[in-house]
């Protein structure tokens, strides 16, 4: 039995993690962690933190998770260069599943991204677009930056200098080393994402869209069970699903 915690209980995933982690005969939810809860009081019950917070309380977790010798996965999203960083000079100490997205249908999205980039060759424009419900707090979504970045590695471009989040005014024509990440925030959209290959005369979009929140609370729980398992280092989910 791999016991977890779940930090970030209240909020959309914490509840869907709980309610799937049902699911799972071999998986135990020892704590729920929120906001206001010490997590160091309860921490050496578990085996594996699983993290759906706020970016700013991630370095403090991974800190404890170090402390006290505990796996963890990362789901949150949005944090700076500087928490990158903490978090990721950490990764010696424990074994850590971090990812912007835990779907199965995502990480295959991603794959098949950078397989439709080097194939397609450079004469395809890039063009990124995310949708997500009206309450999500960071944009562009951690996944579409995933995306940006696995179609920036594949051209040989830095992302800083590529990306363009929108467009306004008169920005002139459109230069092959552009790639474009759009967000939409509306309703209860849980989250969509194309990826456009774009060239004179045809075209290639590769979506997916998520209509429930289970979808991703299930690829964490899975990260959960595998990350325990694992030495010490800085893994993702396409580690998990073997997809490497």
């Amino acid at each position: 039995m791999t016991k977890i915690i779940i930090t970030g209980a209240k909020g959309r995933m914490g509840q869907a993690l709980i309610a799937c982690a049902k699911n799972f005969r071999d998986l135990q939810v020892v704590a729920q962690v929120d906001q206001g809860d010490d997590l160091s009081t309860v921490i050496s019950k578990a085996d594996v933190v699983i993290d759906f917070s706020s970016h700013s309380a991630t370095s403090t977790i991974v800190e404890l998770c170090v402390k006290n010798k505990k796996a963890i996965v990362i789901g949150t999203t949005g944090h700076s260069d500087v928490d990158k960083s903490a978090i990721m000079g950490h990764k010696q100490s424990i074994p850590m599943v971090w990812a912007s997205n835990f779907s199965t249908g995502v990480n295959t999205l991603f794959w098949l991204t950078r397989k439709a980039a080097e194939i397609l060759g450079p004469g395809f424009d890039l063009e990124i677009l995310e949708m997500h419900h009206r309450m999500k707090k960071d944009a562009p979504s951690g996944t579409a930056k995933t995306l940006a970045e696995i179609l920036a590695d594949v051209r040989k471009l830095q992302l800083e200098k590529a990306a363009r989040h929108g467009r306004t005014g008169i920005v002139g024509e459109r230069t092959t080393s552009e790639i474009g990440i759009h967000s939409i925030r509306g309703g209860d959209v849980v989250g969509d994402h194309i990826v456009i290959f774009a060239n004179v005369g045809e075209r290639l979009e590769l979506t997916h869209k998520a209509s429930s929140r289970d979808t991703f609370a299930n690829g964490a729980l899975r990260a959960a069970l595998w990350v325990v398992n694992q030495k010490p280092g800085l893994y993702n989910m396409q580690d998990v699903l073997g997809l490497k």
